[in-house]
Formats: C-alpha cells, sequence, structure tokens
C-alpha cells in the first residue's frame, strides 16, 4: 500500500480522482456526454468548439485567508489549477447545435449526429 495514498490535494480536496470522467452515450439521433466536475461551478467551465474537436476545460482558483485580531497573517494559500478533457465531433457541428446544463457537479452535453459522408462506389464506364 503506498504511504502517500491518501494524500489531501488543497485544490480538488477528495473528488480529485473523479475529475473529468466522462459517460458517453449514443441515441437513435444525438450523442450525449455526462462529465464529472465536482467541486466546480458553472462560471468556472468553459465549452469550445473548434476544427472539429469540442474542449470541456474547467478552472479553479481557491484563496485562504486567516488572520489574528490585528490583521496578521497567520497564514496565506492560494491554489489555482485546470483541467480539460477534447472530443472529436467532426467539422460539421456548429455551436449553436450542442445544449449544455450543469447540475450538482456533472456537466451534461448534448448534440445531434452529424451524417457520414459517403464515399462514392467505384463505378466502370464503357468505351464507346
Amino acid at each position: 500500500m503506498p504511504v502517500f495514498n491518501n494524500r489531501h490535494d488543497p485544490l480538488f480536496g477528495k473528488n480529485a480522482r473523479n475529475l473529468m470522467k466522462t459517460d458517453v452515450r449514443e441515441t437513435e439521433n444525438t450523442y450525449e456526454l455526462d462529465i464529472d466536475l465536482p467541486g466546480f461551478k458553472k462560471d468556472e467551465v468553459k465549452i469550445e468548439l473548434d476544427g472539429g474537436y469540442l474542449t470541456i476545460s474547467a478552472a479553479k482558483g481557491l484563496d485562504k485567508d486567516e488572520e489574528n485580531k490585528k490583521g496578521q497573517y497567520l497564514r496565506r494559500e492560494r491554489y489555482s489549477g485546470e483541467c480539460s478533457r477534447s472530443f472529436y465531433v467532426g467539422e460539421a457541428l456548429e455551436p449553436k447545435d450542442v445544449s449544455a446544463t450543469f447540475e450538482d457537479g456533472i456537466l451534461r452535453l448534448s448534440f445531434p449526429k452529424t451524417p457520414e459522408k459517403k464515399i462514392p462506389e467505384k463505378k466502370t464506364i464503357a468505351i464507346a
């Protein structure tokens, strides 16, 4: 058993191992993603679509200040961190096609399936 297994992450706490775990579900017409972001608020999460890649990123800063009665610092700690994941969704997808909700530390994304481009069949041409 590792000695540092119970180490406390000051930024993400006990939820550090659960960050960005993602379930991807396929329905008849859509793809749906459920992404775990425990400890984050809605305004700390950003979703971008660029070059066919859907990128979800979350950034957090945590400030802790403790002062005694005279205003002298006893302890000052500042933490910041960021995590992100990208998924290739195809270049035909537009930002208006993606719907997103964030509730109880879970980001839910849904977007329509894009039609696959058909590769033309090989055909022979008769010579007259």
